[in-house]
């Protein structure tokens, strides 16, 4: 029998890549990469269409994988993380560059702020 993919396709995966630079977007690292689910999927997945989509998604190493789940309150607070039932395409997301994004499902991160000295 063969097992049902739960995950995001590799289309996606590489959407998330691209998009995050192929760093992690919490430490910047380059290496040990893994793809995140801020809204986690659940057991055996989820119904949520979008739950694979690129805006649930982020490129992480495996080390701030691990630290998103120990420290919960500061992964939510910086969009690592999404409660129920907020979407995830509403919620911004801290990167490295100290900038807070919303994703969207094309793959596409925009900055919610606008960086010192812009606009004169």
């Amino acid at each position: 029998m063969a097992r049902r993919r739960t995950g995001p396709t590799e289309v996606v995966r590489q959407l998330v890549h691209s998009r995050d630079g192929g760093q992690c977007v919490r430490c910047a690292a380059g290496h040990g990469l893994t793809i995140h689910h801020r809204v986690n999927r659940g057991m055996g997945g989820a119904q949520e269409e979008w739950i694979n989509q690129s805006h649930n998604l982020l490129l992480v190493c495996t080390v701030c994988n691990s630290w998103f789940e120990d420290h919960p309150r500061e992964s939510y607070e910086n969009g690592w993380k999404v409660r129920r039932p907020q979407l995830p395409g509403e919620v911004e997301v801290l990167y490295p560059d100290g900038r807070l994004y919303v994703l969207d499902p094309e793959g596409v991160r925009r900055s919610t702020i606008e960086p010192a000295g812009a606009g004169r």
